[in-house]
């Protein structure tokens, strides 16, 4: 602990965005620079609260030492935390922009005050580091001469590569797409994690050793599909991090046909564009000039809003299935559990900026899309429901629209991957295997990430990639 009195003498100042009508007009990131000076004081509002909770089952998921980095950046030792903050996570600059900070949910402080802000202190910590030249590629000593195949490139296989590779094992990770990142790089746009950013980390992955291969889809059918049963072959361990990437669809009628897309496509051709041509090429969904309904919240949601926003939609509105949370923890949602509460993410106050409102509407559910007589979508018809998401009587209303985008969460790994293999699915239909044994039904083949636990988040695939990198060191019994 920097300060005994810190978190009497200091309240909590978060980093904030950018001006959002400024910040509309581009796809850069809706960051602003850190201050050293007033982060080192937030790092000193971390308490000697006995009990870290921030780095607890509630709290951060790869458990990372926050109240040694707090205090070391209070004391202006900032390589030193950096070393602290990459002994539990290889990407804090991918977290320390895109988690949404369960740490802070468990922080202590946050009992009875606003909680220390970790999320700054990790993203300053690791963007210093950058800065000074403190990040640089370490390629191990000495190989181990056993060779391990990755498939899929995002957090949980870069992590599990970076942490094999330091082991001495030789690691290819294979990624369908163009570029490496997976959900890094096509699920997240461009102004919450700029792909430079990404670029940068893979970079150094590669000076140490781990090798990439894109447009490399394993168990596909195209030009370029590599079988998994021949990975296997050449291989001594195989491990599936490939995400949760099937979308949940909404099945009401007159869903098929143009202007209903899932967001993933949406988002993703948004940003292949972006970083193709800047745009110019007109390879992706647009809602330029049109009426946008993004049903279904959460993260992705509001990626849809503020990327549809950036196209210059003619209007804008979220439907979210669920009540309004309240502005301040319920009863039945004590700490150190995440805080179910209402806020108000980067999307959602650009559409304020933009058009004057909150685009969020709760408590309503899709009853049909509705289409003209040609097939062209003119919007959905919707009813309200109660907290059990029961019907309320006589509440059907039409939503005008050109282009709705299905939020609504995912519902598995894409099984095409592993159906030679014979692969075992749960009830969730994800890959099965145990929590840190990861260990499949087929031997030499380990699971990881999204695609054993099902969607989650960024921090959480860190943990299982760092976690099933261990597993799989142990299984060749090397290290």
């Amino acid at each position: 602990m920097g300060k005994p009195t810190g978190f009497k003498e200091f309240t909590r100042q978060t980093v904030p965005y950018r001006n959002a009508a400024e910040r509309l007009i581009d796809y850069k990131e809706i960051y602003t620079p850190h201050d050293d000076e007033k982060l080192s004081l937030q790092g000193a509002r971390c308490m000697d609260c006995g009990v870290p909770f921030c780095q607890s089952d509630n709290g951060c998921p790869v458990y990372n030492l926050i109240p040694e980095w707090n205090d070391l950046i209070y004391n202006e030792r900032w390589e030193e935390a950096l070393e602290r903050l990459h002994k539990t996570n290889n990407f804090p600059e991918f977290t320390g922009r895109v988690c949404p900070a369960p740490c802070e949910g468990a922080c202590v402080l946050g009992v009875n005050d606003p909680a220390v802000t970790i999320k700054n202190i990790e993203c300053s910590i690791i963007d210093k580091g950058f800065e000074e030249g403190w990040v640089v590629a370490k390629p191990p000593s000495k190989r181990s001469g056993k060779n391990i195949a990755i498939v899929g490139s995002g957090p949980a296989g870069l992590a599990a590569a970076a942490q094999l590779n330091q082991a001495g094992h030789t690691i290819t990770v294979y990624e369908r797409d163009d570029r490496i990142g997976g959900l890094l790089m096509y699920g997240i746009p461009n102004m919450k994690l700029e792909k430079n950013i990404v670029d940068r980390r893979v970079e150094i992955l590669k000076e140490e050793g781990i090798a990439f291969l894109t447009n490399s889809d394993v168990g596909g059918d195209g030009k370029n599909s590599v079988e998994l049963t021949q990975l296997l072959s050449q291989s001594d361990a195989l491990l599936l991090a490939t995400g949760a990437t099937t979308p949940r669809n909404l099945n009401i009628p007159n869903r098929d046909g143009e202007g209903i897309y899932f967001a993933m496509d949406f988002l993703a051709k948004n940003t292949q564009s972006l970083l193709d041509s800047n745009l110019e090429n007109k390879n992706y969904i647009s809602a330029e000039n049109k009426k946008v309904i993004v049903i279904g919240g959460g993260d992705t949601g509001t990626d849809c809003i503020g990327t549809s926003l950036r196209h210059g939609c003619q209007s804008l509105v979220n439907f979210e299935i669920m009540e309004k949370p309240p502005l301040e923890r319920s009863s039945d949602n004590p700490w150190p559990l995440w805080p179910k509460i209402y806020r108000v993410d980067y999307g959602h106050e650009e559409s304020m900026e933009k058009f004057g409102t909150d685009p969020r509407v709760y408590s309503i559910s899709g009853k049909e899309f509705v289409r003209d007589e040609n097939g062209k979508l003119l919007g959905i018809n919707t009813v309200k429901v109660d907290e059990n998401f029961n019907e309320i009587a006589d509440t059907v209303e039409f939503w005008e629209a050109d282009l709705i985008l299905l939020s609504m969460g995912f519902l598995g790994p894409e099984h095409y991957v592993s159906s030679k293999v014979n692969l075992e699915i749960d009830g969730r239909s994800n890959y099965k295997a145990d929590y840190k044994n990861f260990k499949t039904n087929v031997n030499k083949v380990f699971v990881a990430g999204d695609c054993r636990r099902g969607q989650s988040l960024v921090v959480r695939a860190i943990d299982e990639g760092r976690l099933v990198a261990e597993r799989i060191d142990k299984f060749l019994n090397v290290g």
